[in-house]
């Protein structure tokens, strides 16, 4: 059962804290998610932002090269350590610039899977930290390569296939002396875990198989390149949930990493994990992601690599990571208002009895009037069948709109009154049983295909609570709905399984902001401009040594000129068109159209998103 800290401790990493009923930062001085929210409100920035806290990425680097650090050091490992940041998880400059900074000291580097995100690599990697090449490649991807290698950089073009070594020889013969590292991506037979696992498997879109990789060392050795084999990289999926799958992966890549020792690839120095480092995602103690820490994974890959390269006498391998999600999920969280209750409608003032109602709505209106704490889940439990009645009723004619009207209110003020009088008795299984019956719709101010893609492809929940009112238990069952023009773009909750209780809250005196928590990973970058809804507003929030914060690079979402622009329109003959429709109307005079042209403006320079319902 989800309680009023929202699984914080399962999911939060210890990023998060709860103080005075607030969502606060967990360090030394604990701002609150609620005044860096009211900061910018004070800078008129309405609507969802994405918070962006740097101190969160360098928290997850430091972690990662500790621990390798340490299981290294304790198994007296003899290779060495390195890590890349894959940049198709996240490649927004608000994320990437900062991921360079701060991962300066530790030499960490970049990889790449397209020639858009190589040349982004190539301009802003420290120099001397590593970059690696993924996905398929042509000729003129390859020839870039060969630059980065000519600039001086530390670069691995991957291989995904044997035509791609092939043109990796052919331009070898066509460049100048400085060549980039050769890499192979194994084929394993061994998959991950989760809804990502066909990342790897004999059956996987990328990779060479075994009799493939002979052929690749035998044109390496022709082409006198054998020496700029220096790695082997396999990857078993994104989000691997549980370690028996990487250890066997591992053993798998570190016996096919001996023998082609063995075969004369001398140089080949380095074992590449890829990604999957996994992210706990669920506010749910049983149904948790992840069955493995950070520690244990570490302590695993360097056992794993030392053993199998003590027992066929080959040296340690160099181990290399591409654990994107790991590092960039924690660092953002999506804000965004709520909007409207959708039972807000039903108030006792919108009641209409007639001077003779039906017999069912007066024993409704008995109900509401003498619920109390001992018969509230009696009372409830009428009053959710008397609603189907009387739907019964109105589609045969016993019934009308008036008397429907007043069934759906009486029931929906019932189920507000009902639920607070059970108190600690509310996540009894009686009440579970019936929460989906009354569970409440938030209509909140964001996109779900735009900031939370993952939900709408994979049902990839992710971590959802208010931002304050933490001191006080949530009575209401939810389900989260977005502002798209799109029957798919909800949040299902189930209230046993997978519950989300928010509070019972009136949108229309006070702001009920609601924060998404661990979507700094793939959202960005997958999200789709489903009604022209684009990325939201993002600011970067650093935290000062005096414990206050500052808000810096604070990007406006784009205005729906621009927006339209980005499609293609043009954008001069859209305003045209519509100024002189309003130039040309007779339905306003001169000093009306003068108002509407100078709305009109303004609609059109500002972003798309909802300022408030009504």
């Amino acid at each position: 059962m989800l309680d009023k800290k929202y699984g914080i401790g399962i999911w939060g990493d210890s990023n998060f804290i709860i103080e005075d009923g607030e969502v606060c930062l967990n360090t030394d001085f604990k701002p609150s998610l609620l005044d860096i929210v009211k900061q910018l409100r004070k800078e008129d920035v309405r609507g969802p932002v994405l918070l962006r806290f740097p101190h969160l990425i360098k928290k997850q680097i430091v972690e990662i090269y500790s621990n390798f650090a340490r299981a290294m050091r304790e198994s007296e490992y003899s290779g060495n350590f390195s890590a890349v940041y894959p940049l198709k998880v996240n490649q927004y400059p608000g994320f990437v610039k900062n991921l360079v900074e701060l991962g300066k000291p530790f030499n960490y580097g970049l990889e790449a899977g397209s020639k858009p995100e190589l040349l982004l690599a190539m301009a802003y990697n420290n120099f001397g930290a590593p970059i690696t090449v993924n996905g398929f490649k042509d000729k003129e991807l390859i020839n870039i390569g060969f630059i980065a290698a000519e600039m001086g950089h530390d670069i691995t073009l991957t291989i995904e296939g044997l035509s791609e070594l092939e043109a990796i020889i052919e331009t070898a013969k066509e460049r100048f002396t400085p060549k980039p590292n050769i890499g192979l991506r194994v084929r394993l037979h061994s998959t991950g875990s989760g809804i990502w696992q066909k990342s790897g498997g004999i059956n996987s879109k990328f990779g060479l198989t075994s009799t493939e990789l002979i052929e690749a060392i035998n044109l390496l050795k022709e082409a006198n390149l054998l020496d700029k084999f220096t790695m082997i990289h396999f990857h078993i999926g994104s989000q691997i949930n549980e370690i028996h799958p990487l250890k066997k992966a591992l053993t798998e890549a570190g016996n096919i990493y001996a023998e082609l020792r063995k075969m004369g690839a001398t140089n080949l120095k380095a074992i590449n994990l890829g990604g999957g480092l996994a992210v706990e995602y669920s506010q749910v103690k049983d149904s948790m992601q992840r069955n493995y820490t950070l520690r244990e994974y570490a302590n695993d890959v360097v056992f794993l690599l030392k053993t199998i390269a003590n027992s066929k006498d080959v040296v340690e391998p160099d181990i290399f990571i591409e654990s994107g999600r790991y590092i960039a999920a924690s660092h953002a969280v999506l804000v965004a208002p709520v909007l409207e209750l959708f039972s807000q409608e039903y108030t006792e003032t919108k009641l209409n009895f007639k001077a003779t109602n039906p017999h069912i709505i007066d024993e409704l209106y008995y109900l509401y009037q003498n619920i109390k704490s001992s018969n509230a889940l009696e009372y409830l439990h009428d009053a959710i069948a008397h609603m189907d009645s009387i739907l019964t009723l109105f589609d045969l004619g016993y019934a009308d709109l008036t008397d429907r009207s007043n069934g759906e209110i009486l029931v929906h003020l019932i189920i507000k009154k009902s639920i607070p009088l059970l108190g600690n008795k509310y996540n009894l299984t009686d009440i579970l049983d019936i929460q989906n019956e009354v569970q409440e719709r938030y209509l909140v101010n964001f996109s779900l295909f735009q900031s939370l893609p993952d939900f709408w492809g994979l049902k990839q929940h992710f971590p959802i609570m208010p931002l304050n009112r933490l001191d006080e238990i949530p009575t209401r069952s939810a389900s989260i709905w977005d502002i798209t023009c799109d029957s798919d773009g909800e949040i299902e909750f189930d209230p046993k399984t997978n519950p989300l209780f928010l509070h019972d809250i009136d949108a229309s005196k006070e702001e009920y902001l609601l924060g998404f928590f661990l979507v700094g990973a793939y959202q960005e970058v997958l999200g789709m401009d489903h009604n022209l809804f684009v990325h939201p507003t993002e600011a970067t929030v650093v935290l000062k040594d005096d414990g206050s914060f500052e808000i810096q690079n604070l990007l406006e979402s784009q205005s729906v000129i621009d927006i339209l622009d980005d499609m293609d329109y043009d954008i001069d003959e859209i305003q045209y068109i519509l100024n002189q429709r309003i130039e040309k109307s007779d339905l306003v005079d001169e000093k009306q159209k003068k108002h509407i042209l100078g709305e009109l403006y303004l609609f059109l320079n500002d972003n798309g998103y909802l300022k408030s319902i009504g």
